[in-house]
């Protein structure tokens, strides 16, 4: 017990990778056990895309530092703050050896009312940790990367997806080339309340 609460807490978010590859059949591994995730009345409305050759990062690249660039522009920042940042965004999403683009099928829910969207993103939210931990287990390291929510049509179209799927989050994985640092968690005592 004591190892998988250390293996739980050893976790962290990985920003720089090694070029090594990461093999095909680890990729399916690290998808099925994501799909073990629960979900709200087992609708299970979570849907991925793996990024396996450049054109598609390069489309998904154009997509998301387009949407990036006119969000920036209207918030007023200056050209040379905008450049750096579409620079540095489009060199984290070519380094990484793994992309997953996690969507949510608009379509897997009981009823159209608000809480049953919410249940469905809540339910894709735990695939995207159930494969974060996934990846952690099989040694390697990930970053969940939320861009596509500021670009999820444009995403959507770039990759060719289904109009059923809202792109959700993405995430960059590989082997780590990055120290492992101590994460500052709040006290318990600070986010925990005993109802009596």
């Amino acid at each position: 017990m004591n190892d998988l609460h250390a293996f739980l807490r050893t976790r962290r978010s990985i920003r720089r990778f090694k070029t090594d590859p990461v093999p095909a059949p680890v990729i399916e591994r690290i998808l099925t056990s994501a799909t073990y995730a629960p979900s709200a009345h087992n609708l299970q409305p979570w849907r991925f895309a793996v990024l396996s050759n450049p054109s598609g990062r390069e489309q998904l690249g154009l997509a998301l530092t387009t949407a990036m660039r006119r969000d920036m522009i209207a918030e007023g920042a200056p050209l040379a703050e905008i450049e750096a940042r579409v620079t540095r965004s489009l060199q984290r999403l070519n380094d990484a050896p793994v992309v997953i683009l996690l969507c949510r099928d608009v379509t897997a829910v009981r009823e159209h009312k608000q809480q049953d969207e919410i249940m469905s993103i809540q339910s894709v939210a735990n695939a995207a940790t159930y494969l974060l931990l996934a990846a952690h287990a099989e040694g390697l390291g990930g970053n969940w990367i939320c861009w596509p929510l500021y670009a999820q049509e444009q995403t959507r179209t770039a990759l060719n997806l289904p109009e059923t799927w809202q792109p959700q989050a993405m995430f960059f994985l590989g082997y780590a080339n990055d120290d492992l640092k101590e994460k500052t968690l709040k006290p318990l005592e600070e986010i925990v309340v005993q109802v009596i």
